[in-house]
C-alpha cells in the first residue's frame, strides 16, 4: 500500500460494477479476509496519525477493502451510479444498513464523484481498529440514547456539510440488521434534504455476506455463498412533508430485495 495524491480508480465512470467472475474462492476465506482487512486498516490508521488520510487515501483504502472482499470469492454487483453523476451539487443518500461492509465500500464508489460523509454511531469512532479511520473523514457522530439530541446534531451538522458541498450518507435505522423493517426506518434523511433543498438518493443494499459478530459486531462471520448488491435510485426532490419521498425510498429498497431473490429478508 502507498500514499495517493489522486484517486487511484473512479469506479463510477460506469453505471454499474461487477466482480470479475474468474475470481475463485480460496480456502480459509474468513481468516484470509480479516488478515487483509487488518493490514489495510492499520496502514490507514498510520496515515491518520500523520494527518495524510485525505480523500484520496480514503478511496484507496476503500478500494483495497473491495478487492479483499472479492479476493475470497464474494461477488459484488453495483448499479445506478449514473444517478449520482447526473446532477450538480450534494445530496442526501438514504439506505438500509446491514453490516460493516457498506461503510467501508461506499467511499470507493461515491467519493471520487461527490465529496461525501457518513452519519455514524459514536461506538464506531470509539472502536480501536476502525475508530481513527472513521473519525478522520469528518463524520456526523450520533449516540443511541437521546433521539432528540441526535436529530439536532444531524440537522445542524448535516446542513453545514451540505452547504459546503458534501453529500451525506444516512442509514435511518437504530442499528445494523440483516432484515429490512420499514417500521424501523425514520425520515430524518428526508427532513435534512428538505431543509437544505437538495435531492435524496435512495440506496438499497444487501451485504450480509459479512455478518455481524456476537462479541464484536464489526468482525462477524464471512459467508462467500452470498452475493453483495448495491443499487442507487434516481434523485428525488423532496416536496411538501416529504412523506411521498420517504415511502418511495422504502418501496425502492423492498423492490430491490425481491429482485435480488432475498424477499425473505423483508419484514
Amino acid at each position: 500500500m502507498k500514499n495517493y495524491s489522486n484517486y487511484p480508480e473512479i469506479l463510477a465512470n460506469n453505471d454499474g460494477y461487477q466482480t470479475d467472475p474468474k475470481i475463485q474462492k480460496p480456502f480459509f476465506e474468513s481468516f484470509l479476509f480479516y488478515a487483509k482487512l487488518i493490514k489495510i486498516v492499520n496502514f490507514a490508521n498510520g496515515q491518520t496519525k500523520k494527518n495524510i488520510y485525505d480523500r484520496y487515501n480514503w478511496v484507496a483504502s476503500s478500494i483495497a477493502v473491495l478487492r479483499a472482499v472479492e479476493s475470497i470469492g464474494i461477488k459484488i454487483s453495483v448499479k445506478g451510479m449514473k444517478n449520482l453523476t447526473g446532477f450538480e451539487g450534494p445530496a442526501v443518500i438514504i439506505g438500509n444498513h446491514m453490516s460493516t461492509m457498506e461503510t467501508l465500500l461506499l467511499p470507493s464508489f461515491i467519493q471520487p464523484i461527490k465529496s461525501v460523509i457518513f452519519v455514524i454511531k459514536k461506538e464506531l469512532v470509539d472502536f480501536p481498529l476502525f475508530g481513527p479511520v472513521a473519525a478522520a473523514r469528518h463524520p456526523i457522530i450520533v449516540g443511541r440514547t437521546n433521539p432528540r439530541e441526535d436529530l439536532k446534531i444531524v440537522m445542524d451538522e448535516g446542513s453545514e456539510n451540505l452547504q459546503k458541498g458534501r453529500s451525506v450518507i444516512i442509514f435511518p435505522q437504530k442499528t445494523r440488521t440483516s432484515f429490512f423493517d420499514k417500521s424501523a426506518f425514520n425520515s430524518l434523511g428526508v427532513k435534512l434534504a428538505k431543509r437544505n433543498n437538495v435531492p435524496v438518493i435512495p440506496l438499497a443494499l444487501i451485504t450480509d455476506a459479512w455478518g455481524n459478530g456476537k462479541l464484536i459486531k464489526e468482525l462477524g462471520k464471512i459467508d462467500v455463498s452470498k452475493k453483495v448488491f448495491f443499487e442507487f435510485g434516481k434523485p428525488l426532490t423532496v416536496e411538501g412533508s416529504g412523506n411521498d419521498q420517504h415511502e418511495f425510498i422504502l418501496n425502492f429498497i423492498e423492490t430491490k430485495f425481491k429482485e435480488w431473490g432475498r424477499a425473505d429478508l423483508v419484514l
